[in-house]
């Protein structure tokens, strides 16, 4: 006789899991959180500059949030934040040096962005938020889950922009001559308006998912028996 009248329990994710999930996508730092936005307009344009910034902001935000989350219980509260920049500023100095070093050409291309890493709010709001309160190896997971997170919508605003504005992805010729540039594209302002898409279809996107959970929830067919038949 098969057990047809019971349901399956929802499958139970892991602390790592759930810090990775989140962080890819249900808490993102563009999508949710509306952070690092600076630098979705600057470096966008170009699809080796960008894949650079989000290998240096997922580097800087795990391996600061490791250190932070490990040093948290020897911080005094009242100069967290300030113990907060120079723990992240040593890993973004370290960023700068192995890319001059390595890669000066892209060093020269990405100019000051590269040091203004410091500057982007997810690594002070993983930090602050995260980091503060939980152990360092889950504290190195939202780090690299949130600069991944970060990066993957970088990297597809990017490929948008380069190719549209330049007819090249990673700087190779797609298109023949045939093919006209959008000038647009390369400018700041088509950065503003593909962030803007990007946050509405994902939006549009989480809102049809809740809606379709809600609607196959348990009784939410229909009313209970013996509820009245007011609307």
């Amino acid at each position: 006789m098969s057990d047809t009248g019971k349901t399956s329990a929802p499958a139970k994710v892991s602390p790592a899991g759930k810090v990775m999930r989140d962080g890819l996508w249900y808490n993102n730092p563009i999508f949710v959180q509306v952070l690092g936005i600076c630098s979705t307009l600057a470096v966008t344009n170009n699809l080796r500059n960008t894949l650079i910034m989000v290998l240096g902001v997922s580097f800087a935000t795990s391996m600061g949030s490791m250190t932070l989350s490990a040093l948290r219980e020897l911080i005094p509260r009242k100069v967290r934040m300030i113990v907060q920049v120079l723990v992240l500023s040593f890993y973004v100095i370290i960023i700068d040096i192995v890319l001059r070093a390595y890669q000066p050409a892209i060093s020269k291309q990405l100019g000051p962005y590269v040091g203004l890493i410091i500057t982007n709010c997810i690594l002070m709001g993983r930090a602050e938020a995260f980091a503060a309160s939980n152990p360092p190896g889950l504290a190195f997971l939202d780090g690299l889950a949130n600069g991944l997170g970060y990066g993957w919508v970088l990297l597809v605003i990017a490929i948008v922009r380069e190719f549209f504005g330049f007819g090249s992805l990673f700087g190779f010729k797609l298109v023949g001559d045939w093919f006209t540039p959008w000038t647009i594209m390369v400018m700041a302002p088509s950065a503003f308006f593909l962030v803007a898409i990007a946050l509405w279809i994902a939006n549009n996107y989480k809102a049809k998912v809740a809606a379709a959970a809600k609607a196959a929830a348990p009784g939410a067919a229909g009313a209970p028996a013996g509820q009245g038949g007011k609307p």
